[in-house]
């Protein structure tokens, strides 16, 4: 029997494990996410000063560091290079954590819309993000709470509450 249970469950848990993100690459995505809008401001101040498309993103690169500054610094260099501004930013909008500022930006190169208008709406929408994204994780604390408050409590309520009312109610019931 334990065989058999084994054998049913060994896909099973395999097939999760596998579905599961290596924690590096959701750190990287939580630094991304953090990083977001501070990047899209400030490649929309430059923007707004004269600079190029690809001198901004070179300065918010230098500024922001980490994954998101690595990933910008490449868009960066490909653009200063001569490189379409569609396939490079495509290459981006792969990693789900700068998807929004690839298609983003990708989408201002093919209509010609104020770059530094968009990066503005994006900076604001990760920040919308970010703070539901908390507000959320911040309600589930008082669910995930509950469990462990219910499992202490329960069995303190059964014997402080419930058991001596029963002997009180036995007591009286079997001696008259």
């Amino acid at each position: 029997m334990g065989i058999v249970a084994g054998l049913l469950v060994v896909p099973v848990v395999g097939v999760i494990l596998h579905r599961r993100d290596d924690p590096a690459d959701q750190q990287t995505r939580r630094r991304i996410s953090a990083d977001l809008p501070f990047a899209a401001d400030l490649m929309a101040a430059c923007l707004l000063a004269g600079q190029p498309v690809s001198a901004a993103i070179e300065s918010a690169a230098s500024a922001v560091e980490g994954p998101l500054g690595e990933r910008l610094s490449w868009v960066s260099s490909q653009l200063r290079l001569g490189a379409d501004p569609e396939p490079t930013w495509a290459h981006l909008a792969r990693d789900p954590a700068t998807g929004s500022l690839a298609r983003a930006m990708s989408r201002a190169a093919q209509s010609g819309a104020p770059v530094a208008d968009v990066l503005t709406r994006l900076a604001d929408d990760a920040r919308d993000a970010a703070h539901a994204a908390s507000v959320a994780a911040a309600r589930s604390v008082g669910v995930k709470a509950v469990a462990p408050l219910g499992l202490c409590f329960l069995p303190a309520f059964v014997l402080l509450g419930i058991i001596p009312v029963i002997a009180g109610l036995a007591a009286t019931i079997v001696l008259p």
